[in-house]
């Protein structure tokens, strides 16, 4: 059986992101939450009309998620340079979500030339102020060498740091350093640890690695119906590989078996109705 090992070592864009403000009026609250409710049911054109005269009097949140808006084509043509200008507006007012933004941006040379430095920069900025996005794409960056000298001691610290907060990219990336043995004693047993904990959130990546764990047998009993339940899930999240690996396994289980693993989409489909009602 091939199983195809994914790991995801990236970056996190968040998306229309409304980080705290120190001193912010009750009315420019509401209209941001007003906002952030409306792209939520992916109705751009009220968030815009909300965020942008708060964008416009320099509210560095509303600056920062028209920047998004901008990036990713909603609502309005995507046009990378006119999210960079507001991302830079909100990042040199001190707003983390805005710098790690921008960092990605200067990361990819998405409306801005590329450059690894820059970006480096603006993750520590970011990061400094407690965002874990930026936390986690500065470790990539030492991971690769981009920017910085490479470091996989800084790599799996900022990793570990993320990770033991909650980042699920982080998590994963932290578990594919302990399956591979890249930076600390191989442990299979931790990689399968961490997967897990980045899985539980939904994180493609990390669904499909533990399915590999559990096709392999590594770091956990081998037990095709779990390692066919996670590909599943991976699949469903968007993951080639984890449809590559849900096919193949599929192939292996029982009547009984595949009853299994439908009973264990069912019940994570309850808990995820539960957590998002």
């Amino acid at each position: 059986m091939a199983l195809h090992m994914k790991s995801l070592l990236k970056r996190g864009m968040v998306a229309v992101a409304l980080s705290c403000c120190a001193a912010i009026s009750s009315w420019a609250q509401s209209d941001l939450d007003a906002g952030f409710a409306a792209a939520n049911q992916g109705d751009y054109t009220s968030a815009i009309k909300l965020w942008q005269p708060l964008a416009d009097k320099g509210n560095s949140n509303a600056r920062n998620n028209l920047g998004v808006l901008y990036e990713k084509g909603w609502g309005v043509a995507r046009d990378y340079a006119k999210a960079g200008e507001w991302y830079r507006k909100a990042a040199d007012q001190g707003n983390a979500s805005a710098q790690n933004n921008l960092g990605v941006l200067y990361e990819r040379g998405q409306g801005v030339p590329q450059d690894y430095r820059k970006a480096v920069e603006w993750y520590r900025k970011a990061a400094s102020r407690g965002d874990l996005n930026a936390q986690n794409n500065l470790g990539v960056l030492y991971e690769r060498g981009q920017g910085v000298s490479q470091s996989l001691d800084e790599a799996i610290k900022l990793y570990r740091g993320a990770a033991e907060k909650g980042l699920a990219q982080a998590q994963n990336n932290l578990g594919v350093f302990y399956e591979r043995g890249k930076g600390v004693a191989q442990d299979y047993s931790q990689a399968a640890i961490w997967y897990r904990k980045a899985a539980e959130q939904g994180n493609p990546a990390a669904q499909n690695n533990l399915g590999v764990l559990y096709g392999t047998g590594r770091g956990v009993t081998e037990d095709v119906v779990q390692a066919n339940y996670w590909f599943t899930l991976a699949a469903t999240g968007g993951s080639n590989n984890g449809a590559t690996n849900r096919d193949n396994t599929a192939r292996r289980l029982s009547p009984a078996q595949r009853e299994q693993v439908e009973k264990l989409l069912a019940e994570w489909q309850t808990r995820q109705s539960a957590r998002h009602p």
